[in-house]
């Protein structure tokens, strides 16, 4: 059977989230075993600078790829990554799985993105989704998105915020 971890900066927070990643998870559990691996995020002082990013971004990195199994595949979920339909990404899961790869593992960094160190890493693959795309999908897929989205536009989270939430429910469903 399949194994999927995602390993992730942050924790979702909002408790419909964790509900639709909850019935999700129970639904994949057919077709493979999930794990979600929540990693804590460094606290972001007022005054960021280059210099403290740098930081925040080696410190979670680091903690990123001591939580990824020797053996799996990885895929980065990052905005300069490839972007593929969901029927293109589910292709590519499929030949990763067919390629003697049983276990997958998608990293997410937190809210200042992917350091290098996690980007450069040999044969991870960028993954990148059309935002837009999803949320305006008529379903309950859309639904959550268009949430997430709003709660971005009310100012009560980041622009970063959002796109992680929305990538941590995309990774669920896949």
């Amino acid at each position: 059977m399949l194994h999927i971890n995602i390993v992730c900066v942050g924790k979702l927070k909002e408790k419909y989230l964790q509900d639709a990643l909850a019935e999700y998870s129970k639904r994949l559990s057919k077709y493979c075993n999930l794990n979600i691996i929540e990693l804590p995020d460094e606290k972001l002082p007022n005054n960021l600078n280059d210099s403290l990013i740098k930081q925040i971004k080696s410190k979670e990195s680091n903690n990123i790829l001591s939580h990824i199994e020797k053996g799996s595949y990885v895929l980065t979920l990052d905005l300069k990554g490839k972007q593929y339909s969901s029927e293109e990404f589910s292709q590519k899961i499929t030949n990763i799985s067919l390629n003697s790869y049983s276990n997958i593992t998608f990293v997410i960094g937190g809210t200042l993105g992917l350091d290098e160190n996690v980007l450069k890493v040999k044969d991870f693959s960028k993954v990148k989704y059309d935002i837009k795309e999803l949320a305006n999908q008529n379903n309950l897929k859309g639904v959550f998105i268009n949430k997430i989205l709003q709660k971005e536009e009310e100012k009560l989270c980041t622009k970063e915020e959002a796109e992680q939430a929305i990538e941590i429910f995309i990774n669920a469903l896949k």
